[in-house]
């Protein structure tokens, strides 16, 4: 199962809306299934941190493994984002969503998410796993 950035953030800065959504989908999958990241994941997650080493020990203690983003699942993104430009996108450059849900479209995981609507309109078969008041 793959976690996005969102949820763990949610988790990270203690988000008053939905860090309590986030950790128990979190705690409810986590003796069951093992819960993956990637490498962009983890960039994103990042960001709140000073040093890599704070970054290992808070990844590692949330118990994610890093896995990374096969060549089919880069060029699923890139198609993704065609066809999202085509459809008059804004943005200029590949997003990260597109990376995650290429990642998990092509290695069959479920994804814990928030990002409800790219990811169902260019990703179809990725299951979603999100807040049902979404």
């Amino acid at each position: 199962m793959l976690v996005d950035s969102n949820v763990i953030l949610d988790i990270f800065e203690e988000d008053p809306v939905w860090c309590e959504w986030s950790v128990s989908t979190l705690d409810r999958y986590c003796y069951s299934q093992d819960l993956y990241i990637n490498p962009v994941i983890y960039a994103e997650i990042s960001v709140g941190f000073q040093r890599i080493e704070e970054l290992e020990v808070a990844v590692s203690g949330c118990g994610f493994k890093i896995q990374q983003i096969s060549k089919e699942a880069l060029f699923l993104a890139g198609k993704a984002f065609l066809k999202y430009r085509r459809q008059k996108g804004g943005k200029r450059s590949p997003l990260p969503d597109f990376f995650i849900g290429a990642h998990a479209a092509v290695n069959k995981l479920k994804l814990i998410t928030r990002d409800v609507a790219r990811y169902k309109t260019y990703f179809p078969t990725v299951k979603l796993i999100c807040p049902e008041k979404l």
